[in-house]
């Protein structure tokens, strides 16, 4: 199986940018996307042999995640506990056969941290939420986890700590995930590979430079490790300030 994920900020303008070309060459059998910006009725994807599920946020052009997948899942479900992950629209959980998919746009904590206690709360409820399904049977998270959380993920280090996205608050919690059975599937294959990235900032030349971040991941659960081929971060794919994050592996 070929899993991907994106985050597209905002679908409508990446497809004027080469979205399709990218999603039809790759032809994943699931292909996750975040930060969608649109409501319902916005945007109309033509995508034959597709499933699609959206989940939208109730303020206009604000967050969003959808998945695309070729099988059918056994059940959908849109949010966690807390009604405020519902209501912007930042995660979908699809079951399927032998593996739950949660596909999921983490809150940042802003550049001010004004956010940043939400962000732990949230974080809170989201393991819990994953070690829920973990209890029933193995699980893959995707998307932008709004973390770095290394300081191999990102090019500069030193004076980015504390900053909202490299905070020893929201290190710590992906630290925390990771021990309580899950594993970074890039970094498990790859824990040595540096200057690979997933975002980089608008600014002038900064994507050009590499100076980034890798903050998109596969983080599955310890279980389907024998099962993962390969993790890959497609650098070279434009039309969003994130690059797609893949993973192949026998989960069927």
């Amino acid at each position: 199986m070929k899993l991907i994920s994106w985050n597209v900020n905002g679908l409508r303008a990446c497809v004027k940018k080469g979205f399709l070309d990218y999603f039809n060459e790759a032809d994943a059998d699931i292909f996750c996307v975040q930060e969608t910006k649109l409501q319902e009725g916005q945007i109309e994807l033509d995508l034959p042999g597709y499933h699609q599920y959206w989940n939208y946020a109730l303020k206009k052009g604000y967050s969003g995640t959808a998945v695309f997948t070729k099988e059918k899942p056994l059940s959908v479900r849109y949010g966690v506990r807390d009604a405020e992950t519902q209501d912007e629209g930042r995660i979908i959980t699809l079951e399927f056969e032998n593996f739950y998919l949660v596909n999921t746009y983490v809150p940042n904590s802003q550049r001010d941290l004004a956010r940043l206690e939400y962000r732990l709360q949230w974080e809170d409820e989201m393991f819990a939420h994953l070690t829920e399904l973990e209890a029933n049977k193995p699980v893959i998270l995707c998307g932008d986890l709004n973390v770095a959380h290394q300081e191999i993920d990102l090019k500069n280090p030193k004076p980015n700590r504390g900053n909202s996205g490299f905070t020893d608050e929201e290190r710590g919690k992906f630290t925390s995930l990771l021990e309580g059975g899950f594993v970074d599937s890039f970094r498990h294959l790859y824990p040595d590979r540096e200057e690979v990235y997933s975002w980089w900032s608008y600014m002038n030349k900064v994507r050009e430079r590499n100076i980034g971040w890798r903050i998109d991941y596969f983080v599955v659960s310890n279980k389907l490790i024998p099962k993962i081929k390969d993790a890959e971060i497609h650098c070279d794919i434009m039309g969003s300030d994130h690059c797609p994050v893949v993973l192949v592996g026998n989960f069927k």
